[in-house]
């Protein structure tokens, strides 16, 4: 196969266990800098940064006693890499769950891996077309650098600095039946 990709064997960079520490240590870290959760909302970026944030949404529960509003947003139609919007429509907020207004709220974004920025680019983009947040935050899982856009996350669980031919994937158990998160190199054929 000429051109294709293969990937070695993973490593392990967090655990079940550890990823449950990172998620305990994001939920204190957005309780702290909020002063509590008064006007703060989460709402994940399909497909993991939505399990995410229902997870943390629990476990802000358990330390507050009180529950914070999850919504759901899918920014496949704000990507920029695109090739045509049909039609030269203007794109619509596909998969949108946000049954809250968001408007004058502290809106914690959430997402699995940042890598370059742009699907946090597009996340902002679909919030906006929801509302006027007062503030918007970013958490992620992981933080692997290599931005191409000025976007710095406010929470992060690790920060796993990688070369452009390694991957990182973060496996949840709502979608792929475990947790962790494991770096693999890409090489060549």
């Amino acid at each position: 196969m000429k051109g294709g990709n293969t990937v070695s064997k993973a490593t392990v960079l967090l655990d079940e266990q550890a990823v449950r520490r990172a998620l305990t240590r994001i939920a204190h870290e957005i309780i702290e800098r909020n002063k509590g959760i008064d006007d703060c909302v989460l709402v994940g970026i399909k497909t993991r940064g939505i399990y995410i944030a229902n997870r943390l949404a629990k476990r802000i529960e358990e330390i507050e006693g009180s529950r914070v509003n999850v919504g759901e947003i899918d920014i496949t139609l704000y990507r920029d890499d695109l090739s045509h919007k049909e039609g030269n429509k203007e794109p619509l907020l596909n998969g949108a769950s946000v049954p809250f207004n968001v408007n004058e709220k502290k809106v914690i974004l959430i997402d699995d891996v940042l890598y370059t920025g742009r699907t946090v680019r597009a996340a902002l983009d679909a919030l906006m077309d929801i509302g006027r947040p007062e503030q918007i935050q970013l958490a992620v899982l992981i933080d692997r650098g290599h931005r191409e856009l000025p976007i710095r996350p406010d929470y992060v669980g690790k920060n796993v600095p990688t070369s452009k031919n390694e991957i990182i994937v973060a496996k949840l158990t709502e979608v792929d039946g475990v947790d962790e998160v494991t770096i693999e190199q890409k090489t060549s054929l």
